[in-house]
């Protein structure tokens, strides 16, 4: 019967195993020898792997290649994560020099499972495995070293740790490691980070430093590749902002938010699959103007989510100048001229800048009619959909319907009332 689908009864069971190296050993006893998942024993995700690797792997005493990548494909892996290694740079040196003192080693793979950073210092004599292993361009992804916490994490996209025997091939038993992913601003995996030893065990909690040095990373991955997008740094406290715990949004010139960090998403919740669903007014409360405003204060500022959450907000606009975002500001009846600041710049987005020219300013109400023919003709040519409609515009859908409703509203309020 296949190993993936029977359950955890009818075998034979050691009675007791004190040690994580007894659990380990009565684990891969249970489920190579006896066909017996061993639940409780392991943690799921080694299972898991254990469960791939066997349909690849069917020999576990082999010797384990650890062959680096061609030179041709090492130099297309790096330039390909050229990004990730320089948004990483700090974060990496940071970590090595903490754990200088220790015989770990901080590993840095592509999406593939290819290291593209590893700690220079030369492995130990008994260190034979890192000797082979910690090399730019080799290959340590599931599909090639069997199970690891790196391969894991590269095959599943959630953080994990591996000790000692958990590991699949026999040769990697006295290797400790654990891993988080890197994710960039599709929400895709760009990279894996891994603390691995050899021979000793960590002596202190590298799961959470391995995560905390991950999320710092994708935090500035995602910050960097987001060129034209306004940044949103919120918390329920100003002290966390600036650190690994802080929230992060990237809101698109269309009004809606483009991506969350991992801390944003549990202050907001996921985002839409749908990018129609992901306006910023309906999921912040706020309109892309609103929050545009943000961006002239330096401090923190306090601000109510739809939900009812109090958080601590502060805006920061990338790119070079604001001209995408000139539609949220420029718009007649909404705020004054204001100024969004762009770390030490700012831009001037004077109201109705994208109408007028020159020194003489139409009359308000010519401005008005301007902007209710455009939104009503743009409506027409799609068929009445909002949500179209607003994307051509490059506004966010509630700043359609809020003007749609203020029109409606002035007209109800101007007609003559029944004799």
């Amino acid at each position: 019967m296949a190993l993936d689908t029977i359950g955890t009864a009818d075998a034979p069971r050691q009675l007791f195993a004190s040690t994580p190296a007894q659990r380990v050993a009565l684990a891969r006893r249970q489920f190579f020898d006896e066909g017996v998942r061993p639940s409780g024993l392991v943690g799921e995700a080694v299972i898991q792997s254990w469960l791939r690797c066997t349909r690849t792997h069917t020999d576990r005493q082999r010797i384990v290649p650890f062959d680096a990548v061609t030179p041709s494909r090492l130099h297309a892996t790096l330039a390909r994560n050229r990004q990730l290694l320089e948004v990483a740079r700090l974060e990496l040196a940071q970590l090595e020099n903490m754990l200088a003192g220790t015989d770990c080693r901080v590993i840095l793979t592509d999406r593939e499972g290819v290291v593209v950073h590893v700690t220079e210092q030369p492995a130990a004599a008994h260190q034979p495995v890192l000797r082979k292993t910690a090399r730019v361009g080799v290959n340590i992804s599931e599909r090639i070293v069997g199970t690891t916490a790196p391969g894991i994490v590269a095959s599943t996209g959630q953080a994990c740790t591996v000790d000692g025997a958990e590991h699949y091939f026999d040769v990697l038993c006295h290797m400790q490691c654990a891993a988080a992913p890197i994710r960039d601003v599709t929400g895709q995996l760009a990279g894996v980070l891994d603390l691995t030893a050899e021979a000793r065990r960590f002596g202190f909690d590298a799961a959470s430093m391995v995560a905390l040095y991950a999320t710092t990373i994708e935090n500035r991955l995602l910050q960097a590749q987001s060129r034209d997008h306004l940044i949103l740094r919120f918390q329920s406290s100003p002290t966390l902002l600036g650190t690994p715990l802080e929230a992060l949004a990237g809101i698109a010139p269309d009004g809606t938010i483009a991506w969350l960090n991992n801390a944003g998403a549990r202050l907001l919740g996921r985002l839409p699959e749908a990018a129609d669903e992901r306006d910023v007014e309906c999921l912040l409360g706020h309109d892309l103007a609103s929050l545009l405003r943000l961006g002239r204060r330096e401090a923190a500022q306090p601000l109510r989510l739809a939900s009812g959450l109090g958080v601590w907000v502060q805006a920061h606009l990338k790119g070079r100048d604001g001209a995408d975002f000139r539609h949220a500001v420029a718009m007649p009846g909404d705020a004054a001229p204001m100024a969004i600041e762009r770390g030490p710049d700012a831009v001037d987005l004077a109201a109705g800048a994208s109408l007028v020219s020159d020194d003489t300013a139409p009359p308000a109400e010519t401005l008005s009619a301007h902007s209710r023919k455009l939104i009503e003709d743009t409506l027409a040519a799609h068929g009445g959909n909002v949500s179209q409609a607003a994307r051509q515009l490059r506004v966010s859908r509630g700043t359609l319907y809020r003007r749609l409703r203020g029109w409606q509203q002035t007209e109800e309020d101007a007609a003559p009332a029944p004799a």
